[in-house]
C-alpha cells in the first residue's frame, strides 16, 4: 500500500506517532545525548555525526521516501499533554506478495522509559500494519540479556520464536539476538520457550 500524498498519523491513548519532521532536530539530538549511555548498549554503533543537523536532515529525507515507497514507516512518538518526543517507532524491512511482514524496531529516551508508552506504540503499530497495511506478521529481534525489551515485546503480545546468531551489528560487534513475532491470525499457544 502506498502512502503517497497523505500524512500518516497513528493515535494512542496518550501518543500521536508521526513520521519525522525537520523541526524535530533540537528535542530529538537532545533526547538521544542525554540518552546515549542508556541506548548506546542496545543499538548499532553511532556514526560520528549521528547527532548532526545533517544526519538528521539525511532521517528525515530517507523517512519521507520510505513512506513513500511503503517500504518503512518510520514514526515518532510524540507525547501530547505536553509534545514532547518520546522515543521512536520503526516497522521497516515491509515485504509484500507472499511474505506481507515487516520487522519492528524502537528505542525510548531515558526520561520517558518504563512509562508504558513504548508497549502503547507498539500496539498501536501492530495494529496499523495488520489492519491499514494489510501485513500478517511482524517480526522483532532484541539481545537475549535485554529483558526489558524482551518483556516488552510478550507483554504486546510477540510470542518467542527462537534464535538468530550473530543477527546484528550492536555496539560494534556481531550479536545473537532472539526473535519474535506477532501474526495477524495466530493460532499459537503461549510458551515458555526461551524464557529464563
Amino acid at each position: 500500500m502506498l502512502l503517497t500524498g497523505r500524512k500518516v498519523r497513528i493515535e494512542t491513548e496518550r501518543l500521536t506517532l508521526r513520521p519525522p519532521i525537520h523541526a524535530d532536530f533540537r528535542e530529538w539530538a537532545a533526547l538521544r545525548q542525554h540518552s546515549e549511555s542508556y541506548l548506546i548498549p542496545w543499538e548499532p554503533s553511532w556514526a560520528h555525526d549521528h547527532l548532526s543537523r545533517k544526519s538528521f536532515t539525511n532521517r528525515v529525507y530517507w523517512a519521507r521516501r520510505a513512506v513513500s515507497s511503503g517500504s518503512a514507516l518510520p514514526m515518532f512518538l510524540v507525547r501530547r499533554s505536553d509534545q514532547a518526543l518520546v522515543g521512536a517507532i520503526t516497522l521497516d524491512n515491509i515485504r509484500r506478495g507472499p511474505a506481507q511482514a515487516g520487522t519492528l524496531g524502537y528505542w525510548t529516551g531515558l526520561p520517558y522509559a518504563r512509562n508504558g508508552y513504548m508497549r502503547e506504540a507498539i500496539g498501536a503499530m501492530v495494529h496499523h500494519a495488520f489492519t491499514k497495511l494489510d501485513l500478517s506478521r511482524i517480526e522483532a529481534a532484541c539481545l537475549p540479556e535485554n529483558a526489558a525489551s524482551r518483556g516488552l515485546l510478550e507483554s504486546a503480545g510477540f510470542k518467542y520464536e527462537g534464535v538468530a546468531q550473530s543477527y546484528l551489528q550492536i555496539n560494534g560487534r556481531w550479536r545473537t539476538h532472539v526473535l519474535y513475532a506477532s501474526l495477524r491470525h495466530d493460532r499459537r499457544g503461549r510458551t515458555q520457550v526461551g524464557q529464563a
